[in-house]
């Protein structure tokens, strides 16, 4: 076979080196869960592991080795302390995990999947041309943590450049899902109970680092419109006057415990706290005009929550109460 003229292996050369130059350009394109390679799925779950392992056991300095320089020069000890407490509290699995290839330099987009009321998308600044996203969160409790950690790829590797905690469910439920639930109480005209589950959406709807639910701008709307319409109906302190004895309510709003948020009552009591027949009694009375008063608020709720009090309390002093629990279902 004749040797190639000059010119043509010239060619021939300068065609090769292009193709194996691009066979090592990575595509712009987004892998989400199983659609990631598993090459590349078993790499990035051991640095998951890794990092797991010194969050939970909340060793920052450990954790140095996994971080990017940026993130090393921060002082992450405090949140790494946070994710470390919720670590510790419930086993974590990860709930979903993105690999993506950067079309943008400055923001990208993973668009909201088309499924589900609790359908959400990314948008975040490209850190780097490669970057992996991956999202934690506990099988139980009813309210649950979301545990976030991003990775680029940098030029001297992959490293963390961000981490995350947020609420992700209240009462077993997301932002979109409480959302939807205090609208369907508005239209019945539960207010109160639909300003309740409402805040409870407000303070999730961000559970992931970069997360956009569809309707977030939608329910802070909604939240100023129910909570002015809350105020002009209930003027606090509240007599209930239906009840010869003329307790008080001071305000409502919601209280975690470990089966949930609920409604949680304040309310002042003529009667001494230390008769807790009587409060006890008094507060019987109490409930049935509550249901009356703030219809719905027991309908999706396991409990609603009561403080009886005989001082108002400040906020800044600690004020004698008695606690009890009417357990709606």
């Amino acid at each position: 076979m004749k040797p190639l003229p000059l010119s043509q292996f010239k060619i021939t050369a300068a065609l090769s080196l292009f193709l194996i130059f691009q066979s090592c350009v990575s595509v712009p394109g987004v892998w989400k869960n199983e659609k990631i390679s598993s090459g590349k799925r078993d790499d990035f779950h051991q640095l998951n592991t890794e990092a797991l392992t010194y969050l939970k056991a909340n060793n920052p300095k450990g954790l140095k080795a996994l971080l990017s320089k940026e993130m090393i020069e921060d002082n992450n000890e405090r949140q790494v302390e946070l994710i470390s407490n919720r670590l510790t509290d419930y086993p974590y699995e990860l709930l979903d995990e993105y690999y993506v290839v950067n079309k943008y330099i400055d923001k990208d987009t993973i668009p909201r999947g088309s499924q589900g009321i609790s359908r959400y998308g990314l948008i975040y600044p490209s850190a780097a041309k490669e970057m992996y996203f991956a999202f934690f969160v506990p099988k139980k409790p009813a309210n649950k943590y979301m545990v976030s950690i991003v990775y680029a790829k940098l030029n001297y590797g992959w490293k963390i450049i961000k981490l995350g905690l947020a609420p992700y469910t209240i009462n077993g439920k997301t932002a979109p899902e409480l959302f939807a639930l205090a609208k369907e109480q508005y239209d019945k005209k539960y207010i109160q109970a639909a300003l309740d589950n409402v805040t409870l959406a407000v303070t999730c709807y961000e559970p992931g680092l970069y997360w956009q639910y569809a309707d977030q701008a939608d329910a802070g709307l909604f939240y100023t419109k129910v909570h002015e319409e809350v105020n002009e109906k209930y003027k606090y302190p509240l007599v209930l006057k239906q009840l010869a004895t003329g307790p008080m309510i001071l305000r409502v709003y919601n209280k975690d415990n470990d089966e949930g948020s609920f409604p949680l009552i304040y309310y002042m009591t003529h009667f001494p706290l230390k008769d807790t027949d009587e409060v006890k009694k008094e507060n019987l009375q109490v409930r049935k005009v509550v249901d009356q008063l703030m219809p719905g608020l027991g309908e999706n709720n396991k409990y609603i929550l009561y403080s009886a009090f005989n001082k108002q309390p400040t906020g800044y002093t600690t004020v004698d109460h008695f606690d009890m629990t009417d357990k709606v279902h």
